[in-house]
């Protein structure tokens, strides 16, 4: 394999893995707001039945 195809490859490969690596931010940040609504849903509705 010449010189330039095993860097192509390495750049590749880092760009992917970076992209990987944003789109897990992105999971984690949804599943953190879902959480976040979620909680707020729960106070609400045990204020209701409680008071």
């Amino acid at each position: 394999m010449s010189q330039n195809s095993k860097i192509n490859r390495a750049r590749r490969e880092a760009r992917r893995q970076q992209k990987q690596e944003k789109q897990a931010k992105h999971v984690v940040e949804i599943i953190f707001v879902a959480l976040i609504v979620l909680a707020l849903l729960f106070v609400l509705f045990a204020s209701d039945i409680v008071g």
